[in-house]
């Protein structure tokens, strides 16, 4: 078996062991993205086959010369980081982020190209870059999901042992599903948001794309923790991730909720999900139907929070300090002109929303308005993790749609989102395992939802989940 096709923690044995090198780990993986990525284009920038790192100067750490691959949204101290965005073209940050530091500490090996994104995070289908869309490695006319779709794609397609995305709305856990991978966004605060370039600082949060649930705890184990760069990080202590994968979940308590199997959903979708419960049901699990009645009102209070935070966080892009700058007479025809060329649709879509909706005569109307019912969604949670462990779900409402399909309809684009954007607007920790194939091969995942900072539970309930089903190996044939 080739080694590109091997978890983290396979691989961290060999290596231990002697059975491999760091030099053979990287070559495989390089000349798999050499070989496939012409045709998924999960990455931006490619650089050619010399390492980026001298093997001999990574720690010997616990990902030691484990390759981890970035989203292009996460700075790495002078390499390109342009959120996939012309008006950040040619920007390389003076500084790591708190998580790549986290990683180099650990002995990972960095790559030196980053994944493809939605243009600043904005999307639901990586169709928003400026560097073109990625393709599934399932069925390459499709869609990966977004906007961390370059990481999941790269993860599925064997051209990644591990990745790194960051999830405003969804943006992991989606594509993840589309993709027939592992995702996982922590809880608001787990992780350091410091050098996460910010679409919603609120909502924004880091997390994995893994091969199966033991490396999500791998990596959790070494990115978690609190940072005091960071003001929105918590300062609580960081369990062993590794210890909760492979409990049984006899007597676990888990919550389905009515809200989330409504009309439009696919019907093969909604099959398999109550398949994957049926499954949790034989192995031990407790399962009662839920209400999260305020669920119907997430995709509005999330689309005015987080356009309105956009507007605000993308304001500093205007030429002076970033990025790409256009030539003009007089300052402010450069900001115009700069904004204008620099962003892309998407961006200037969002960038207009938000503020439209804090603006004078507005902001009482929406964005208060949605900063209430975002109170009310969280306390939906609270109330039902009185009596649940957990809470189980569709990830996606459909499986991936093909490219184009949704380019010119941003509101079905945006509802591709309706099951994960709860999960941020309240904070907590979700994960999307996979869970079937619909009749066209295509992969459907299964969200589980726990308390704040109870990630243990989300590995403890996705590995018994995990063990008891093949879904994990299966592999697109590129």
């Amino acid at each position: 078996m080739e080694l590109y096709s091997l978890t983290a923690h396979e691989l961290i044995k060999k290596l231990g062991e002697k059975e491999i090198s760091v030099e053979d780990l990287n070559s495989s993986v390089r000349k798999r993205i050499q070989d496939k990525d012409p045709q998924v284009k999960a990455y931006v920038r490619l650089s050619g086959s010399k390492a980026a790192v001298d093997f001999k100067t990574l720690n010997n750490g616990p990902l030691a010369g484990i390759p981890v691959s970035i989203k292009d949204n996460i700075c790495t101290q002078g390499y390109n980081t342009e959120c996939c965005s012309k008006i950040l073209s040619g920007f390389k940050p003076p500084y790591d982020a708190t998580v790549i530091q986290k990683l180099k500490n650990a002995g990972a090996n960095i790559l030196d190209t980053k994944t493809n994104m939605d243009e600043f995070a904005f999307g639901s289908s990586t169709e928003n870059s400026c560097f073109g869309p990625t393709h599934n490695p399932w069925d390459l006319d499709r869609v990966p999901g977004g906007s961390s779709g370059g990481s999941a794609a790269a993860v599925a397609g064997d051209e990644a042992i591990l990745a790194i995305g960051s999830d405003t709305g969804g943006s992991i856990r989606q594509p993840a599903a589309f993709c027939g991978v592992v995702g996982l966004k922590p809880t608001y605060g787990r992780v350091s948001r410091y050098g996460l370039i910010a679409f919603a600082s609120s909502l924004d949060q880091i997390g994995t794309f893994t091969k199966d649930i033991e490396d999500a705890c791998i990596l959790m184990n070494v990115i978690s923790g609190h940072d005091p760069m960071d003001a929105t990080s918590v300062d609580i202590p960081v369990p062993d991730y590794l210890g909760s994968a492979g409990k049984d979940i006899k007597g676990l308590k888990i919550g389905i909720p009515k809200e989330y199997f409504v009309e439009g959903m696919d019907p093969e979708v909604k099959k398999i999900i109550f398949e994957a419960v049926a499954k949790l049901k034989d192995l031990g699990a407790i399962v009662k139907d839920i209400s999260l009645p305020h669920t119907e009102y997430a995709v509005p209070v999330y689309y005015i929070l987080g356009t309105a935070e956009a507007s605000s966080n993308l304001a500093r892009f205007d030429g002076v300090q970033y990025g790409y700058r256009a030539k003009s007479t007089n300052l402010i025809a450069m900001y115009k002109k700069t904004r204008g060329e620099g962003f892309g649709q998407e961006a200037k879509r969002r960038i207009l929303l938000g503020t439209f909706a804090l603006s004078h005569g507005y902001y009482d109307a929406y964005y208060l308005k949605a900063l209430k019912v975002r109170t009310l969604i969280k306390n939906d949670f609270d109330s039902v993790f009185k009596d649940c462990d957990c809470i189980v779900t569709p990830t996606a409402p459909t499986t991936a749609f093909k490219i184009g399909e949704k380019a010119e309809n941003p509101l079905q684009m945006y509802l591709s989102d309706i099951y994960t954007i709860s999960a941020n607007l309240s904070g907590l920790p979700a994960i999307s395992v996979p869970c079937g194939f619909s009749k066209n091969r295509l992969p459907v995942g299964l969200q589980i939802l726990a308390k704040a900072f109870d990630e243990e539970t989300l590995f403890r309930a996705g590995s018994a989940y995990e063990r008891a089903t093949q879904w994990r190996k299966e592999k697109p044939k590129l």
